[in-house]
């Protein structure tokens, strides 16, 4: 189902939206250290590191996000769910990304069991101790909220941009309208990429899809030896 022909619902709304506190303003995905480089100064890069991280980490999140709301629905086995972490895991191969993703799936958690309480959602947590921020997502619209695995997906891809979108203001003191347009900009490619997970959906966590974004994973790892040795405006 095409983005284009749904009207989106409120809980999808409000898991995008900045205020939901979920954690998310507390990681700047891997924005902070590429700042701190010098790989990212202005609008122009800002938009370049956004794009990268859309089809990179935020393509892998709405793979599992996808999965995890298609799952939901279908109230699957709960051992689903510890396959559905390991392969997420698996494919994150940078432990301060995967540290991040699970900090943030904490939150969201702990902020959606309040809205869209669950079972399975609570199956979740059992099963896998500190669950995957997209797999969250995805469990809370596809077993709370009725949502479906293409929106699960889109709030996951909108979500790795507009996090880094919202950092670059504090870290360089970019005009807001500029990082939103950044944002905004990218509209076509995030529907796109939403599309293309939920196609996945209904696979084996095994057989899910992957993407490599290596320069991310190396960002992530030298943000967190950094945050150990200074402080930091972001966990992540």
């Amino acid at each position: 189902m095409a983005l284009r022909t749904t009207t989106a619902s409120l809980a999808v709304l409000t898991l995008a939206d900045a205020r939901f506190p979920g954690g998310g303003h507390a990681h700047s995905g891997g924005l902070e250290e590429a700042v701190h480089r010098g790989a990212v100064s202005d609008p122009r890069q800002l938009r370049e590191f956004l794009h990268g991280r859309l089809h990179g980490a935020g393509a892998q999140a709405a793979v599992f996000a996808a999965a995890a709301a298609h799952a939901a629905a279908r109230r699957v086995h709960p051992h689903h769910w510890s396959r559905l972490d390991a392969e997420f895991d698996a494919r994150t191969p940078s432990p301060a990304q995967r540290a991040a993703s699970r900090a943030q799936g904490r939150g969201t958690f702990r902020a959606g069991r309040a809205a869209w309480p669950s079972e399975v959602l609570d199956e979740l947590l059992t099963i896998t101790g500190s669950p995957h921020h997209p797999v969250v997502v995805g469990v809370l619209l596809g077993a709370g909220a009725s949502g479906t695995p293409v929106e699960a997906a889109f709030v996951t891809a909108y979500l790795s941009v507009s996090g880094p979108a919202s950092a670059a203001v504090r870290l360089l003191g970019l005009d807001p309208f500029a990082a939103n347009a950044a944002v905004a900009a990218l509209e076509h490619e995030a529907e796109g990429v939403a599309e293309a997970a939920a196609r996945s959906a209904g696979e084996s966590p095994e057989d899910l899809p992957g993407t490599s974004a290596p320069a991310l994973d190396l960002l992530a790892q030298e943000h967190q030896r950094h945050h150990r040795e200074e402080v930091r405006l972001f966990a992540s």
